[in-house]
């Protein structure tokens, strides 16, 4: 494709739940129900459409029954999107897709600062043997080294664990966590301005399970917990990284099959606006 600033992209690929399938379909369901949002943003004060050109490149064929190729399909397509310089907001799709992505994006800008949005860690080591699901992209990526260790933040978990085995491991790679309780205590504007001062002018991948709402406003996803977030406290958190060097992001997770009145879909159209929004903002050109 041509150039553009800023790539939009689906993967339809859930080869890697471990519990509800059908994020597959989430790309088209976010696309579907992102038809009422407006070219102005009024939160962040930007026309992102006009300011930036932004492209929907469409989705990445993936072989839904080999997630090893489908990894490996993902990342050469997410390096080609971006060979412009642009920066890539990606539909999911489950959450195995962030590894290619974040491979992806390291190999252009180095080890990248991640913001993990989710009610859980991602950080587990295999299922049922496996080493590429759903739950495992983070910690193949800290293994691989394409992570900055320094700032590396979980945002919204909660819910209970296989042990606290899962907490200290995911300590010893470096993250740091705000769970979702912490969200209602603090506020946003506290939760901000720390993971701000984590980041710093790192460049920024922003990885967002629609899970890490509470399912009262994000009930169509594979891995639903009481007690989350809600989209009001989402999109203000991000878009209180506005100004920052997003380099990348997605949104994942969507399962249409469990979204009744689009509330997910409504939830996540926006939250990859606002993202599209952010990158908008960022005043230099990403180059290899």
């Amino acid at each position: 494709m041509g150039y553009a600033d800023i790539v939009v992209a689906g993967i339809p690929f859930d080869g890697g739940v471990s519990y509800r399938p059908g994020s597959r379909f989430g790309p088209n369901h976010i696309r579907e129900a992102s038809r009422l949002l407006r070219p102005y943003n009024p939160a962040l004060a930007v026309a992102p459409f006009e300011r930036k050109q932004v492209a929907d490149a469409g989705d990445i064929a993936v072989n839904p029954f080999d997630i090893r190729e489908a990894i490996e399909t993902i990342q050469a397509g997410a390096y080609d999107l971006t060979s412009s310089g642009g920066r890539l907001v990606t539909l999911g799709g489950d959450h195995t897709i962030s590894l290619p992505l974040l491979r992806a994006a390291a190999a252009r800008h180095g080890p990248i600062a991640l913001l993990h949005f989710d009610a859980h860690l991602d950080t587990w080591d295999t299922y049922f043997g496996a080493e590429y699901t759903h739950g495992t992209p983070f910690r193949r990526a800290v293994e691989e080294g394409i992570l900055d260790t320094e700032a590396l933040s979980h945002v919204g978990t909660r819910g209970p664990l296989y042990g606290k085995k899962d907490l200290d491991d995911d300590r010893r790679f470096g993250f740091g966590i705000v769970t979702s309780a912490d969200v209602y205590r603090q506020g946003v504007d506290e939760i901000v301005a720390k993971l701000r001062g984590r980041i710093a002018d790192r460049p920024l991948y922003i990885s967002i399970d629609v899970d890490v709402m509470d399912p009262a406003y994000a009930p169509g996803t594979g891995t639903p917990e009481a007690g989350g977030i809600s989209s009001r406290e989402l999109l203000e958190i991000i878009r209180g990284f506005a100004g920052l060097n997003v380099i990348g992001a997605d949104v994942v997770e969507v399962a249409p099959a469990y979204d009744h009145a689009e509330i997910t879909g409504i939830a996540a159209s926006h939250l990859a606006y606002d993202l599209v929004s952010i990158m908008s903002l960022v005043p230099h050109r990403t180059t290899d």
